[in-house]
């Protein structure tokens, strides 16, 4: 989205004055800075001199049509946006005007929200394309291995810095895929244990009946199978760091050896008789609301203060802004040198459904995956919307009008399909699982409601 410092600049072109007025009004209302022209000429004059975000432009106008404009933005301002708006809709015309470059198309008569959202939408693809190239040219630095420049990630690197300057033990949460061993690396080899063990453990993936003697060892005879005695990760972490993660898969029973361990420094192997005790910081991690857990009598309360003396709670990716971008353009290069390829580049389209249509459900660890199997699949070195996963081409942030027929719901569908396609009808029809003989009828019964 574009910075909420930053003014953006419209240029609104229409041979109707009253048109120009309406849009000149209602855009300056919301902060932004409008420039007007009576047609296209008068438009690339001004173009020429004054730098313009976004064009809003009529697409019949004496002399230079819309459409020859859109063409010129395309081919000389890179950094500037199109919306087209007519009162001679069709889907034929949606998909001319796409493929010339605009990034919009607006049917009049449009209301004010319409307007406005088709604006932001616009606004927000510029700084996409823009964020985008810098991340591209950007070598971003890498504290404690982390990438990202977001204030919620500003706000992380900062509590790694006080976390890893105390010996306090350390609750890190977030949502799966959100990096939270990493930051748990990153405070270990910040501290003054830096040079000794870091011992990440999986309390979700060791069975019940086995992890306390992963943990804490057994001596040999403590049970069938224990021919010889073997120390458990705690005592391999002595002296340094250990991770549990998932420290909510744990049962009530190994919650009370683990408290023990945090009151007083000790442990018990399995069949021993003797305590032993070991010098070791606790870093734990969950997924989960432990709160919830607690109310539920599924997690001991004092287990939970315990562990929860430094708390930092990991923003989910969607929440990061521009860091999908930095993100996306770090592992791009990553698996492009490990397969010896040419590092792929991404349109400005696929990176505005990555950062903007997207949720992200699984995070940094879901982006990677993606970003893998993309340079492993495309073809040669360019990366567009129809190359990305299904769940993003067709994903969107907004919330559904459910008030709206469906027959519109469903022009409005192709007429983005096809647009997505460059209006290619073959591969509009494929995607909608649709012959083309149907595709064809569905596009007139849609022309025709839009003329109504």
């Amino acid at each position: 989205m574009i910075p909420p410092s930053e003014k953006p600049s419209i240029l609104v072109v229409d041979d109707v004055p009253n048109t120009v007025e309406v849009l000149q009004r209602n855009l300056t209302a919301q902060g932004y800075t409008v420039f007007t022209a009576p047609g296209a000429a008068e438009a690339v004059r001004i173009t020429e001199s004054t730098p313009i975000d976004l064009v809003i432009t009529d697409l019949k106008m004496p002399k230079v049509s819309g459409i020859d404009l859109v063409r010129h933005v395309r081919e000389n301002l890179k950094d500037t946006e199109v919306i087209m708006i007519t009162g001679y809709p069709s889907i034929e015309g949606a998909v001319e005007a796409v493929k010339m470059g605009a990034q919009e198309y607006l049917p009049k008569p449009f209301t004010d929200e319409e307007l406005l959202a088709a604006v932001r939408r616009a606004l927000d693809k510029l700084h996409v394309r823009q964020a985008g190239r810098a991340a591209a040219l950007a070598a971003p630095p890498r504290p404690y291995g982390l990438i990202g420049e977001s204030r919620p990630m500003r706000e992380i690197l900062k509590a790694i810095s006080k976390a890893a300057s105390a010996s306090a033990t350390v609750l890190i949460t977030g949502e799966s895929g959100t990096g939270k061993e990493l930051v748990a690396r990153a405070i270990h080899y910040s501290s003054n244990r830096s040079s000794t063990a870091f011992v990440p453990v999986n309390c979700g993936g060791i069975p019940e009946g086995l992890l306390e003697s992963e943990l804490f060892g057994h001596v040999k005879g403590a049970f069938t199978g224990a021919d010889e005695s073997r120390a458990g990760f705690f005592q391999t972490a002595d002296g340094g760091t250990i991770f549990l993660d998932e420290i909510s898969e744990t049962s009530l029973g190994m919650q009370v050896k683990l408290l023990r361990v945090l009151q007083d420094g000790e442990i018990y192997m399995v069949g021993a008789d003797r305590s032993r005790r070991v010098d070791v910081r606790i870093l734990a991690s969950t997924n989960k609301a432990l709160t919830d857990l607690v109310k539920k009598g599924l997690f001991r309360e004092d287990l939970y203060f315990r562990l929860n003396v430094v708390s930092i709670e990991l923003p989910p990716l969607r929440d990061r802004g521009d860091d999908i971008l930095l993100l996306t353009h770090y592992f791009a290069g990553k698996y492009g040198r490990e397969l010896g390829r040419p590092t792929p580049r991404f349109s400005d389209g696929a990176l505005h459904v990555m950062r903007h249509a997207y949720h992200w459900p699984g995070n940094v660890r879901e982006l990677e995956n993606v970003i893998h199997r993309l340079v492993v699949m495309t073809e040669g070195e360019g990366i567009d919307v129809p190359d990305l996963p299904a769940p993003l081409r067709f994903s969107a942030l907004r919330r559904p009008d459910l008030t709206r027929p469906l027959a519109e719901v469903e022009a409005e569908y192709i007429r983005n399909v096809l647009a997505g396609v460059g209006g290619n009808k073959t591969k509009a029809a494929e995607i909608l699982q649709i012959d083309r003989k149907t595709l064809r009828k569905k596009m007139e019964k849609a022309d025709g409601q839009r003329r109504l």
